[in-house]
């Protein structure tokens, strides 16, 4: 039986709703895929844009590729004694993304912005969100490790060190040299 990666991006979101009046807000987001539920962080950054840059990892069977339709988001503030308080959410059809993936073996989608939800059915704000689904658990773990080595593979250099690369003789001799050839013309 194969089982299927859904891969989550959660960047940011701006302009949502900001539900209390008093001190700075924090947001974290729930997320429900078919059967599955998961939690963000609470969010960083200021009201105005919260940042979580955060993945989250579903696993489907082959069942759970037919029918899970919906990725939904629900946007949540941070409250210190109660549970969070409802801002608004989001419904992304994934059904495609799915679908695509498993004819393919491997699909990404680079983050977008999807707009937010409140409780009276208005707009107010958006979410950026981006999506990989591969079709096949071992095809995942070949792609992180193939990500590893290559990450490994590339030193990461100062910039004192990539200045002290350059040919010093290029610097000192930039200038152009005129042939005499060039000099003949101009006569």
């Amino acid at each position: 039986m194969k089982i299927g990666i859904f891969e989550v991006l959660l960047v940011d979101a701006k302009g949502i709703a900001r539900t209390n009046l008093f001190g700075t807000p924090s947001y974290y987001v729930v997320f429900e895929c078919g059967t599955q539920t998961q939690r963000s962080k609470v969010s960083s950054g200021r009201h105005e844009k919260p940042c979580w840059n955060e993945k989250f990892i579903f696993e489907f069977s082959p069942f759970d590729c037919k029918n899970s339709t919906h990725l939904k988001c629900r946007i949540m503030e941070t409250e210190h004694f109660k549970s969070g308080r409802f801002v608004g959410e989001t419904k992304i059809y994934i059904g495609g993304i799915i679908s695509e993936g498993n004819e393919e073996g491997y699909i990404e989608i680079k983050p977008a912005a999807y707009n937010v939800v409140l409780e009276d059915d208005t707009y107010k704000g958006q979410i950026k969100i981006g999506f990989k689904f591969i079709a096949n658990k071992e095809n995942y773990v070949m792609i992180r490790r193939d990500q590893l080595i290559t990450e490994k593979k590339e030193p990461r250099h100062s910039i004192c060190e990539c200045i002290w690369r350059i040919p010093w003789w290029k610097i000192l001799f930039f200038s152009p040299k005129k042939s005499s050839n060039n000099i003949q013309k101009m006569d």
